[in-house]
Order: C-alpha cells, then structure tokens, then sequence
C-alpha cells in the first residue's frame, strides 16, 4: 500500500474520531493503533503500553504540571491584578491597549519556562478573565493568545533547541543566544499585528479609565515587583545553575505561594482550588502528549516521515527552495506529531541534505523552532489550541480560525530569516 493511501486512511480515522466526540488523547492513541495494526509487523498493544507509560514518567515533563499550577496560583491571587495594573499604565497608550498583555506576559514567561503549553496555559489564567471582564473581543484575545503563547519554544531556554542541539550536534549555548532576537522580533510582529487590527476595528477596543502622568506610570509600578521578583527567582536559578528546568518550576511555586501569602490572598480553599485546577489541566495535556508519543512511535515504524524527507531530499532543489519545501514539510507534519517528535524523527534525513545546500546549522535550529511553532496552533494536533480549547470550552475549529493571523506572521518571519540571516547569526557570531 502506497504512503499517500496510509496516510490518507489515518486522517480520515483522526477526523472521524475526533467528530463522534472522543477525546483527543484518546483518538490519538486510537489512530496510532490502528496504523501499527494495520501496517506494522510490531504488536500494537505492547508498543502503546511501553509508549504511554515511558512519555508519562518523564522526568522532564514534571515542569510542565508545576507550572502550570504556578499559573493556577497567580490567577487566583492578587498577583495577576497586579501584574495588569504595573502593565497597563505603559500599554494603554497603543493600539489595542491591554491586548499586548498577552504577547508581553508570553514573552516574559516563555524566558521562564521553555514550554509553549506552559506558557499559554499560565499567561490564559490571568490575562483570559481580566480581558474578558473589561470588554474586550473574545476572537483577538484567544488569538493573540494562542500565537504569542508559541514563544515559549523561540525565548530560550527552550527544550526544543536542547533537542535540535543533540540531534545536530551544535551548541546549545549558542541556539539559545540565537533566538534571542528572533524571539524579540516575533513578539514586536505580533504586538504590530495587534496595533495594525485596533486601528481598523476602533469601536471594539474599550477606553481606558484615565490617562496618567508618568509619575502616575511609575507609581502603578510598583505592582510589577512581586511578578519582577518571582520571574527573577525562576530565571536566576535556572542561569546561575543552580536550577534545573524542573527545579526551577518548583521554585516558581514555592515562590507564588510565598508571595501569595504576603498578600494576604493565600488560604486553604485558594491552594486546593489551585492545585485541582492545574491537575485537570495538566491531565487533560497528559493525555494528549502521551497519544502523541504513540501516534509519533507508530509513524515510525510505518516510515511516513523517513519516507517523506527522503522525498524532498531526492527533489534536488536550491537552498531557498529546498527551505520553502522544508516549511512546508513540516507544517504538514506538525498537524499529526508534536514538536519534538518531529525533530527526533527527521533531523537524520534531513541534515546531509541542509549541509549540502551550504546552510548554516545554527540558523537552521532557528527555522526549525519557528516552523515548529506553527505546528502549535496548526489543527488537529496543534497542542496550544488543545490547551485554549480545554480553558475556554470553545471549538477547535473556532480557535484555529482566529489564531490564523498570527500562523501567517510566523510565515513572514520564515522569510524575513532567510533574507535577513543575520537576525539568527549575529549574536552567536559575536560570542
């Protein structure tokens, strides 16, 4: 049987699970069952077993579900009230106000956390109900939210660039020097976005209360020095070395809690409340990474990505076009596995074929990560709209509409790369 019909056979399973309502995990783990069934000499039952429990047990993914109750904590103090309040005062005058919250928040906690469901799910809990009970749009909010919520994997530290710096066996040091200004840069793209769509839709962005001097601005502050000093703690153990990344989640924690109680906001029904809320969540993203994991092992043994890269690598194309087709490649394959997996799974096809076309490595590990990116909010495995659709019970298909604007900035990014290589260069060069 031919790879377009496999392929064909298991997006048509993918979709008709997910349309008769079952859970996404779990249509995950179904449609890799199938395929290795199906198409694989290897016992499907085993393989999801030893699969799902060896993703499950992951020692580094113990960092998601702490930050992710780090954000359940903060929503529900006082410390994302003030984080809007020492924000605001600088925003307000923009187009768009309080909606660059979104993309400034992503950009400061993806410097903390290194995972872009981390960084969507924490930053969703506070700006998600402060937007939404000041009146502005429910579309632009999620959006913005969604897109920018895909720096975690740009800002370093970045697991992502961990792994493409193994693969490839370049520095990871430098990777993480690298995307520092692309970093930077995707989010001035976005907060643009958000200025250029305020100025054509004037009515839909509320006014703000009134306008401050800048004594008034720095006076408010004030309130950004527990959010400061918590971002400062996580970032500084994890620099220093004092901290690994999942040690530094827990130092988030105990930080949050710490400065909760100070506040005066932390009591036993706000910490179980808490913790229930960020064990859901974190489940619900569980489950999905672990049908991801089997659905990437039973891509494996079928060989639809070895097979596709090995197709584009046989095309014989010129560097920019060989870049483009990559892109392309790996927007398609980020619509059925996650980000890691498709790294692990292509990078030794696709690597002599990069090298040859006399492609800087390091400029690579950036492209990859922004490509990468899209597959965060590329439908139906898109894990950023996963973790929206789970907080705001809103459709997929709904979130991925309104996330689309931000998907083709990424695409304007791709290209601004390639013709401007010296963004992802620069630094690493002066190192």
């Amino acid at each position: 049987m031919s790879d377009f019909t496999i392929t064909s056979l298991l997006i048509v399973s993918l979709f008709a699970l997910l349309g008769s309502g079952v859970w996404i995990g779990l249509t995950l783990t179904g449609v890799a069952w199938i395929g290795m069934q199906m198409f694989s000499a290897r016992p499907a039952g085993d393989a999801m077993a030893v699969t799902i429990w060896g993703s499950s047990s992951s020692w580094t993914l113990t960092a998601l579900p702490l930050f992710i109750w780090m954000g359940e904590i903060l929503f529900r103090t006082k410390l994302s009230e003030s984080m809007f309040r020492g924000l605001a005062p600088w925003v307000n005058w923009l187009p768009g106000r309080l909606l660059h919250t979104n993309v400034i928040g992503c950009a400061i906690f993806a410097a903390v956390s290194g995972s872009s469901a981390a960084t969507c799910a924490t930053i969703g809990k506070m700006t998600l109900p402060e937007l939404g009970s000041r009146g502005y749009p429910r579309d632009i909010t999620i959006g913005s939210l969604a897109g920018a919520g895909t720096l975690g994997l740009l800002i370093p530290p970045s697991i992502i660039m961990i792994v493409y710096g193994v693969s490839a066996d370049v520095s990871i040091a430098k990777l993480f020097i690298a995307g520092i200004i692309p970093g930077i840069l995707l989010a001035a793209l976005f907060s643009g976005y958000l200025v250029v769509w305020a100025l054509m839709h004037p009515g839909q962005i509320p006014q703000p209360d009134h306008r401050m001097s800048l004594v008034e601005k720095l006076h408010e502050s004030r309130h950004l020095i527990p959010v400061v000093l918590l971002i400062a703690a996580v970032l500084g153990s994890i620099y220093t070395g004092f901290a690994t990344a999942t040690e530094a989640a827990a130092v988030g924690v105990v930080g949050s809690l710490l400065l909760s109680g100070v506040q005066g906001s932390l009591s036993w029904d706000t910490f179980k409340t808490a913790l229930l809320g960020a064990t859901r969540l974190y489940c619900m993203i569980a489950l999905i990474l672990a049908g991801a994991a089997f659905l990437t092992l039973a891509m494996g043994y079928i060989g639809l990505p070895r097979h596709l890269a090995e197709f584009i690598g046989g095309m014989k194309l010129s560097p920019f076009m060989l870049i483009i087709a990559l892109a392309i490649f790996y927007i398609i394959l980020g619509c059925f596995l996650d980000g890691i997996s498709m790294v692990v799974l292509t990078m030794g096809v696709i690597l002599p074929t990069v090298q040859a076309a006399g492609i800087d490595l390091i400029w690579f590990g950036i492209f990859i990560v922004i490509v990468v990116e899209m597959a965060q909010i590329t439908p139906p495995v898109g894990f950023n709209l996963f973790v929206l659709q789970g907080m705001t019970k809103r459709d997929i298909a709904y979130i991925a509409r309104v996330t689309l604007p931000f998907f083709f900035l990424m695409c304007a990014m791709v290209l601004l790369l390639w013709f401007v290589p010296q963004i992802a260069t620069w630094m690493p060069g002066h190192m």
